[in-house]
């Protein structure tokens, strides 16, 4: 086969690249490549390979985006010094705490509810049927007759306090030599019922403490979701006698008499319990440190004069290193999906969740009305013809603050602006991009898609995946490379796309020192604004007000 042929047919089965890459290494030098013929040139993938002794074979392909051209040539001091900066500044995410995460993230120890973990983490049954039990008691719109409740939980709240159960139990069950330092309980053994025992938490978040170094408000938010549960008349567990009966002792922590009581009298023990949890949160409240700075990883951008300006940037970059789409049709399709997700992020300033939830209809058709998108606490991305522009229309009850004065119950809309060829991206998304990331899949709705692999086939983005995507993004466009020259913002972290309301407030603020104005960029109220998100420099403060005074000697 000719070597003409043989490209025709690499071109056909570009899917398939993979395969065929020692192959294609073996032509290198032989066919002339353009820029971006690859997601990751055969230089970066030989500056991976080069590196196989300083990495871990799962690290190979994250880092060899990072690694430039010429690392096989540097010598073994310099290599080490690269590989070491970019597991540091990029992978790892630069913070102290990111750090922590990222060597705690090693060692997994949480049970999984869902059916597709492995064996050793999946829930045993009795536990996942009472998990289940407990999410429907908190998220049914109908308590059932003879309950009662205070508060409805959200689907993200929801999945978030079951994670949070899911720790707790995978730390209880880990072994107590291994590296979670667990307490090696038995999986059938446990159920909710052990939540109502004060040693049950003190262990717990002593065990926390003893992990990290220091408490935080995560330990105070448990234990007042145990008071919760205990709660008279509203706690799940306190309207629940039968958990009594599932009890079994555990060395240090419960004893046969312990349960004995808890038979005889269930009420007693959780009031007991319930007093504990609140005395305990109030104790951890007063020693709790904040764990990690929400601004530091984008303080580079915080303190620019234009905020939004910096963090445009990144879209820019994305840009810049665009794949040949004709030639590599994926990768080109995930980057126009990371330039949109950074427009998106700074037109909108919308939660994660609604960000990544955002359904989406074509141009020409219908959009769905405002009770179906209200049933489904979604937004919706669809043409106006009205403004002639891309219009973003969501409910407000698909908003975590929906009943905040900024939507006073009215839904929230906005036509996007059509700068920097943003509808020519979006266009070329729908037509192109997003088809080329479903691969055949079935489509979800969302306008974000999941780039959809033979190992997974499933093209809805979770909030973790939603977290990662974003993060992957500025790893690769964001963080400045001075190895490789390559991203935009020098002395930028990983984060996620909550960062993005930090920057529009943050913008606000320093041209106009108005916490009402930097509200409405995040759909949310000035007392908000004013306690977490606008990081307003003390020195833009004075420029604002110098600018003013400044006026008079121009009269």
């Amino acid at each position: 086969m000719s070597i003409q042929s043989w490209h025709q047919n690499w071109l056909a089965l570009d899917d398939q690249h993979n395969r065929y890459l020692e192959a294609w290494c073996e032509l290198n030098g032989r066919l002339e490549r353009q820029p971006g013929w690859f997601a990751l040139t055969d230089a970066q993938k030989d500056a991976a390979q080069h590196a196989s002794g300083l990495i871990t074979a799962s690290e190979s392909r994250r880092l060899a985006w990072h690694l430039p051209d010429d690392f096989p040539s540097r010598s073994a001091t310099e290599q080490a010094e690269i590989v070491e900066w970019v597991r540091k500044y990029i992978i790892s995410g630069g913070t102290e705490y990111r750090r922590y995460q990222s060597e705690a993230a090693r060692h997994r120890f949480g049970f999984r509810f869902d059916g597709n973990g492995a064996s050793w983490l999946q829930a045993p049954a009795q536990l996942a049927q009472e998990i289940a039990a407990l999410r429907r008691f908190k998220s049914s719109t109908l308590t059932d007759i003879g309950f009662e409740r205070s508060g409805v939980w959200g689907e993200e709240t929801a999945a978030q306090r079951t994670e949070h159960l899911a720790l707790m139990f995978g730390a209880m069950a880990a072994p107590r030599e291994g590296e979670v330092r667990g307490l090696d309980v038995p999986p059938e053994m446990l159920t909710l019922g052990l939540l109502v025992f004060p040693a049950v938490w003190d262990w717990y978040v002593q065990w926390r403490e003893q992990r990290r170094g220091f408490y935080t408000g995560w330990e105070t938010e448990m234990l007042l979701l145990a008071a919760a549960f205990t709660r008279e008349r509203t706690g799940w567990l306190r309207q629940n006698p039968i958990f009594a009966d599932r009890l079994a002792p555990i060395q240090g922590l419960v004893s046969e008499q312990d349960i004995a009581a808890a038979k005889a009298d269930w009420e007693a023990v959780c009031e007991v319990g319930h007093r504990h949890t609140l005395a305990r949160a109030r104790e951890v409240q007063r020693v709790a440190r904040v764990h990690r700075d929400p601004f530091e990883p984008i303080l580079p951008i915080l303190e620019a004069a234009s905020p939004v300006g910096e963090y445009r940037k990144i879209a820019d970059e994305v840009l810049r290193q665009m794949p040949n789409d004709r030639r590599y049709p994926r990768a080109a399709a995930e980057a126009v999906r990371s330039f949109l997700l950074i427009r998106l992020g700074l037109h909108l300033g919308l939660r994660q969740k609604n960000l990544r939830q955002l359904l989406v209809t074509p141009r020409g058709e219908m959009g769905r009305t405002e009770r179906e998108l209200e049933a489904a606490k979604r937004g919706e991305l669809r043409w106006s013809a009205r403004d002639a522009g891309w219009e973003v229309f969501i409910p407000c009850a698909a908003f975590k603050n929906a009943g905040s004065a900024y939507f006073s119950k009215r839904p929230y809309r906005m036509v996007l602006p059509d700068l920097g060829g943003l509808y020519g991206y979006i266009d070329r998304y729908l037509k192109m991009d997003r088809p080329a990331l479903l691969a055949g899949a079935s489509d979800p709705g969302t306008f974000f898609v999941k780039t959809v692999k033979r190992t997974s086939r499933d093209a809805t983005f979770t909030q973790s995946g939603f977290y990662e995507a974003w993060r992957l993004t500025i790893q690769r466009y964001g963080i400045y490379n001075p190895w490789t020259n390559r991203g935009a913002i020098p002395g930028l972290m990983s984060h996620g796309p909550h960062s993005v309301r930090d920057v529009l407030a943050t913008h606000v603020l320093k041209r106009t020192g108005s916490y009402e104005q930097a509200s409405y960029a995040i759909q949310d109220t000035p007392a908000t604004v004013a306690a977490h998100y606008g990081r307003f420099l003390p020195q833009d403060k004075a420029a604002l007000a110098a600018k003013i005074l400044n006026e008079v000697w121009a009269e």
